[in-house]
């Protein structure tokens, strides 16, 4: 079974939800050293129920976007599609983490797919 293993928030103003967020749930939020505006969201301690997530500019997604670790990213593109949904992006490969892709459900409501990348 899938599990969702992180969210995205957003923003017209990515520093303003970062001071937002960090100051009503005091999650810890640094800038993704990867490039981009992308801030990375650590809403617990390791170990503790809940996943973490990022912030990021709006350009182009409108709503929270929800990821979904997968074993095999084009297996469940596949999938997505099959059942009614569509790919919103080309796959593409984020340094250290996996294979990711975003894909819009038939109602048009975006998440994303992510192969974690294997230790070793």
């Amino acid at each position: 079974m899938a599990r969702v293993i992180h969210f995205e928030i957003p923003a017209d103003k990515p520093e303003r939800a970062v001071a937002f967020y960090g100051k009503v749930f005091d999650w810890k939020i640094e800038k993704f050293q990867g490039g981009g505006e992308y801030w990375l969201v650590m809403t617990g301690r390791q170990g503790e129920p809940g996943i973490d997530g990022g912030i990021m500019d709006r350009s182009g997604c409108k709503t929270t976007v929800n990821t979904v670790g997968v074993a095999d990213l084009e297996e469940f593109v596949k999938k997505v599609i099959a059942a009614g949904g569509k790919r919103a992006t080309p796959s593409q490969s984020i340094p250290g983490v996996g294979m990711f892709c975003y894909c819009m459900d038939p109602e048009g409501n975006w998440f994303g797919l992510l192969q974690p990348e294997m230790p070793g």
